[in-house]
């Protein structure tokens, strides 16, 4: 998988230009309590009220909560809506807004009725204007664009269908960033993707999609083949599919499909889910991650903002919980206490279609060379189990003397590292039967091992898996740390 802390940190690093529909997203919470006695109309028991910055203001927010800055261009109306999503983007650092202003519209405004209770949307009204900018408007649009260009690392077109992202500006932004070697991605609206021919990844859900393609979408091959003659269509280099519960599929137009299932969470609100998405996509592609890194996160930040109530934003914090769920366990938590609590664990994990990586070792005295191969292969999987050779089994491996701390020690020092998700104490001189029973996707060794010596190499592999070797750092030895220990105390 990836190290997200150094991802974290490139991350931070990264500016997005962000081109879209701003809205100012309204929510009042209540439950009805009563039918009107004016209509047959239910009343509301309003109990709260908030508002939020919507639409690409939403995509917006999410890069800049994911640690990244943003530069933020949209159209904006003179009224009181303007006056509040300004007053909103005054407190974000990390936004520079470009806010055009068209006297003759109204900034896009939807007030929606929830349930406190249940999480429903009642009722939904809104005040906008869904028409192309008017062409003196397009025009500064197009030249705020083109002059903040050049400070970008990635371009995001997030189109709401409100008027912003004409034809015109559209096919100017990324022939621009074409010239200039950027990346373009764009969530889209209209169902004619030629509209947005040369982007470099397309990102509709899967009604755009199917609406876009007259295609059922329902099983990955027909999404996969649908997607290359959308391709062609729309001369981008990938497609994405957002399939809600069902995850999201990437397709480029090599030929290669890689599908990335959701989390399961309880969700809330899906208000702005999307937006998380490509924000997500934008900044972590920009900071170099590879296309099934970005998706991971992606599919992560969508859970997260899925869990929320209101168009919500998800930060870099909350996205670590969920990439790294155990690193806020307790070192107890985090240690399996027999093969059903292992199993339990391994059923889930599967359930999720996660990577399971697994490494060994007796672990007595932590050392930099143990933390250095624990977090390469954290880095090669989404769940990390640890085997721990038992007090008795290090007795036999390494004498009597030994281990210098107990079995319970060990683990809880292992357990505590944020890389590990679950450490499992086996008894048997090597791992190979606890490695029969995880059937790990990846197994991780020192790179003082070939491949033919690492004890389950061939379970691992006859079952699809990979054998990864770690450069070990020199002049770092438990052994030699007790010699020298013992020779102080002498």
């Amino acid at each position: 998988m990836f190290d997200f802390d150094a991802l974290s940190k490139a991350m931070a690093r990264q500016t997005v230009l962000c081109v879209g529909d701003v809205m100012l997203d309204e929510f009042i919470y209540g439950e009805v309590s009563r039918i009107s006695p004016e209509a047959p109309a239910p009343v509301i028991a309003v109990q709260r009220s908030e508002k939020n910055v919507g639409g690409a203001g939403n995509v917006a927010r999410n890069i800049a909560a994911l640690g990244a800055r943003c530069i933020f261009v949209s159209l904006i109306g003179e009224d009181d809506a303007a006056k509040t999503l300004k007053a909103e983007f005054s407190g974000e650092p990390r936004i520079e807004p470009v806010l055009i202003v068209d006297f003759l519209r109204p900034t896009t405004r939807k007030l929606r009725f929830v349930s406190e209770h249940f999480s429903t949307h009642m009722l939904r009204a809104d005040w906008e204007m869904a028409a192309p900018a008017a062409p003196a408007v397009e025009a500064q649009l197009i030249e705020a664009i083109l002059a903040a260009l050049p400070r970008a690392d990635i371009v995001l077109l997030s189109d709401y269908a409100k008027g912003v992202l004409t034809p015109h500006l559209i096919r100017s932004v990324i022939d621009a960033a074409t010239t200039l070697g950027k990346r373009v991605i764009v969530d889209p609206k209209n169902v004619n993707f030629a509209v947005y021919h040369g982007a470099t990844l397309l990102t509709p859900n899967r009604k755009e999609f199917m609406e876009a393609t007259r295609s059922p979408a329902e099983t990955q091959a027909e999404i996969a083949t649908a997607a290359q003659d959308a391709m062609v269509v729309a001369g981008c280099e990938a497609m994405l599919v957002t399939q809600s519960e069902d995850g999201m599929t990437l397709v480029t137009r090599s030929g290669s499909t890689l599908h990335v299932p959701a989390y399961p969470v309880k969700v809330r609100d899906v208000s702005g889910a999307g937006d998380t998405v490509v924000a997500a996509l934008a900044v972590t592609l920009a900071a170099g991650a590879d296309e099934e890194t970005a998706l991971r996160m992606a599919s992560a930040a969508a859970a997260v903002a899925v869990g929320k109530h209101g168009t919500a934003t998800v930060t870099q914090n909350e996205l670590r919980k969920k990439i790294l769920p155990h690193a806020s366990l307790t070192a107890e938590e985090k240690i399996a206490s027999d093969w059903e609590d292992l199993e339990e664990h391994l059923a889930e994990w599967r359930k999720q279609g996660l990577r399971v990586g697994f490494t060994n070792g007796c672990f007595d005295i932590l050392h930099p060379g143990h933390v250095r191969v624990i977090t390469q292969a954290r880095a090669a999987c989404d769940r990390l189990i640890v085997g721990l050779n038992s007090d008795a089994s290090v007795r036999r491996l390494k004498g009597a003397d030994r281990p210098v701390q107990d079995e319970r020690a060990r683990a809880e020092v292992l357990a505590a590292l944020e890389a590990v998700d679950l450490v499992v104490v086996f008894d048997d001189d090597t791992p190979l039967t606890l490695i029969a029973q995880i059937k790990p996707t990846v197994l991780v060794k020192g790179g003082d091992y070939t491949r033919e010596q690492v004890v389950g190499h061939d379970i691992v592999t006859a079952n699809g898996g990979e054998v990864l070797l770690v450069d070990i750092l020199p002049g770092h030895s438990t052994t030699s740390l007790v010699k020298r220990a013992r020779e102080n105390r002498s």
